[in-house]
């Protein structure tokens, strides 16, 4: 969590997003943001 939390993260498994959202009764659009290069 910490590497999601410092913006470090180059990815993340679907697995941890769903534990994640589960948890947080989110969905990923709620959560993640895009940003372009």
């Amino acid at each position: 969590m910490s590497i999601l939390k410092t913006g470090k993260a180059k990815g993340i498994r679907f697995a941890t997003l769903l534990a994640i959202c589960e948890t947080l009764a989110c969905q990923p659009g709620d959560i993640l943001e895009y940003i372009s290069d």
